[in-house]
């Protein structure tokens, strides 16, 4: 595991319409004030933190490639990936660091092809429902666990 104090904050599809798309589902925050909030909680622990987004699968595997020798953690938000990516879940298996999963809505209480993750096999954590505070909660504890 690199010896970075980098927290890789990965976001899956439609992630870069936060605070546009349903708000009644995912409220009104948008990826920025997540990065901001986030950004904040890191350096006062001693940390920083890296925000990615992509609609494309590839390009999330391609970051999890990244991590390994950048990030000593990963927050990861699949989005819709989460049910349906054996890929993304594979890329997770190659990263040593810890690995927290964050969903904004409960998927649980969702619709039911919505309540098995992938990326739930792989992740040390798993934060759902707590809308965009969840991504502060995994950063914490990242930071408590790392320092």
């Amino acid at each position: 595991m690199p010896t970075s104090k980098q927290i890789h904050i990965l976001n899956g599809p439609n992630l870069n319409l936060l605070g546009k798309r349903q708000p009644e589902i995912y409220g009104t925050d948008t990826l920025a004030d997540v990065e901001a909030r986030c950004g904040a909680i890191a350096q006062a622990a001693g940390f920083e933190v890296s925000l990615f987004q992509s609609n494309f699968e590839g390009g999330i595997v391609e970051q999890i490639h990244t991590a390994r020798e950048a990030a000593c953690a990963i927050v990861i938000n699949p989005a819709a990936y989460s049910h349906t990516s054996v890929a993304i879940l594979d890329a997770l298996n190659t990263f040593d660091g810890p690995v927290y999963e964050c969903h904004i809505s409960n998927i649980h209480k969702r619709e039911a092809f919505r309540h098995h993750s992938y990326v739930s096999g792989r992740a040390d954590g798993v934060i759902a429902g707590f809308g965009t505070a969840g991504y502060e909660m995994c950063v914490r504890r990242i930071c408590e666990t790392l320092a």
